[in-house]
């Protein structure tokens, strides 16, 4: 075989199950967003004149690159635009880690982090979250790795780390440090560090279209950084990394603010109704600031929950690992879906 053992060896990474669709299948396991992109970005898509598709893609994305710094008021040099997030994470272990480096992320968290270090060869230090689960700063700091990787809110629990914390770890510590914001559209307002950019050379604010834009499918997102590390990235990227389509989709979809706002505020009220409704049934649930909630069944039930919810067609998140096998991830659905799960949930317990 031709497979370098550290690859053959790699544990890869394991998404939520991806069931086939079906109008009777309710899926809360991989943090989608409940509802659709916006008309902007449909009548898009029925406008486009398929015969562009011929040539290649922008090889820079250079008009949504304009149109991201726009949005966050910053030189389009900051500006990187990659095939999701994910391709990004991998082109920072490229640009800037060496084999045998370390990385300090906390735990649980986002576990591609892991995976594409082990793939890089880059050994990865897990920093154990607090007892409440909130992000120990300080911890990571003292690790001394090259870089440090925080899902903010975090991936897995859905905790917001404040800004103040943010930015007494950028005082204090020089490695790179990764905010990956997936989720922040879901959070408080003025919870994002996109503003530090201009302020840490070692800072990079990692965004997608995935979540709050409902645009999973068309794999695309972004990160705020310095200049000098945005060309270093430039150099390593895919020549044509990101598709025609895919930067013309998520450009509509920068245009309608009005609509994003107004669907956050959806899935916002959701969770917080939902999260009202498993406390009164026994489940202790984790203050989220993104678009699930992780929370515990009482009496050990969650694997039970997990496997009865999909003989339901209703699908969460079961983790099979430290700190989070008595506990399920229930990503916020519609309303009328969420009154499914806690109906199912009810049945279950009572």
């Amino acid at each position: 075989m031709y497979i370098k053992p550290s690859i053959a060896q790699l544990a890869p990474y394991v998404p939520g199950d991806q069931p086939p669709k079906s109008k009777s299948l309710i899926k809360l396991n991989a943090n989608e967003n409940a509802y659709p992109p916006s008309l902007v970005v449909e009548e898009l898509l029925r406008t486009f004149d398929y015969a562009n598709l011929r040539y290649y893609p922008d090889a820079t994305s250079q008009s949504l690159r304009r149109a991201i710094a726009d949005r966050h008021s910053c030189p389009q040099e900051h500006v990187f635009c990659g095939n999701g997030s994910d391709e990004i994470i991998a082109y920072l272990f490229q640009v800037c880690f060496e084999e045998q480096d370390s990385i300090a992320t906390p735990y649980p968290t986002y576990t591609l982090y892991k995976t594409i270090a082990d793939i890089h060869r880059i050994h990865t230090e897990y920093v154990p979250a607090q007892e409440d689960y909130s992000i120990d700063v300080e911890a990571l700091v003292k690790t001394n790795a090259k870089g440090i990787f925080i899902a903010n809110p975090n991936a897995q629990t859905g905790l917001l780390l404040g800004m103040d914390a943010i930015e007494k770890l950028l005082q204090a510590y020089q490695g790179l440090v990764v905010i990956d914001e997936a989720y922040i559209d879901f959070a408080p307002a003025h919870a994002s560090a996109a503003s530090l950019v201009d302020h840490y050379p070692n800072l990079v604010v990692l965004r997608t279209f995935s979540k709050s834009y409902s645009l999973c499918g068309i794999r695309v997102g972004y990160c705020l950084a310095d200049r000098s590390l945005v060309m270093a990235l430039d150099k390593c990227r895919d020549s044509y990394n990101v598709s025609t389509l895919s930067q013309a989709m998520a450009e509509a979809a920068l245009k309608d603010q009005a609509y994003l706002l107004s669907t956050v505020q959806r899935v916002i009220a959701t969770r917080e109704r939902v999260s009202q409704a498993l406390q009164l049934m026994g489940f202790s649930v984790l203050p989220s600031a993104a678009n699930f909630l992780l929370c515990t069944p009482p009496h050990d039930q969650a694997k039970g929950m997990y496997e009865y919810l999909i003989t339901h067609q209703v699908y969460v998140r079961y983790f099979n690992s430290p700190r989070l096998s008595d506990k399920l991830r229930i990503s916020i659905g519609t309303d009328e879906e969420m009154d499914v799960l806690l109906s199912l949930l009810s049945k279950y317990i009572y």
